[in-house]
C-alpha cells in the first residue's frame, strides 16, 4: 500500500476517477520532496501540486494538496499505515484545510466522488 502511494508507475494507474488520464509532471515522495500532476479528460486539465513534509516507509506520508484551479486552498494530508493480519493494511487519511468553508468547497467538487473511485482501483492493483 505505501509503495502504490509512493511508486509513480503504480500512481497513474489508481489515483483519481476511472474517466481521467493521469500525467505526472514530477513525483518525488520523499521527505523534502514534491510532485506535480494533472488529471486529463478530453480537452479539460487539472492540475495539482504539493510538497512531502514527512515520508517514513511504510509507516507515514505527511503532504500538502493544492488543486491549481483553487491556488488558495492549500490542505495538508496526512496519511498513516499500519500493519494488519493476513498482509493487509490499515490507511488513514486525514485532510486539514483552513475553514469549514474550504472543507465544503472541496467536499462540493466532487473530489469524492473521485478519491473514493481511486481507492477502488487501488483495491485493484494491489489485488493483480
Amino acid at each position: 500500500v505505501f509503495r502504490a502511494h509512493t511508486d509513480p508507475e503504480l500512481i497513474v494507474r489508481w489515483l483519481g476517477p476511472r474517466d481521467i488520464t493521469m500525467q505526472i509532471d514530477h513525483y518525488d515522495c520523499r521527505t523534502g520532496g514534491s510532485y506535480r500532476y494533472l488529471h486529463v479528460r478530453g480537452d479539460e486539465e487539472y492540475g495539482f501540486h504539493g510538497c512531502f513534509h514527512e515520508v517514513r516507509p511504510s509507516e507515514l506520508i505527511v503532504q500538502t494538496f493544492t488543486f491549481e484551479g483553487w491556488p488558495d486552498g492549500v490542505a495538508l494530508e496526512r496519511l498513516t499505515l499500519e500493519e494488519l493480519p493476513g498482509g493487509r493494511t490499515l490507511l488513514t487519511a486525514t485532510s486539514l484545510v483552513d475553514s469549514f468553508e474550504a472543507r465544503d468547497a472541496f467536499v462540493s467538487s466532487g473530489m469524492e466522488g473521485g478519491v473514493r473511485a481511486g481507492y477502488e482501483q487501488l483495491d485493484e492493483v494491489l489485488a493483480g
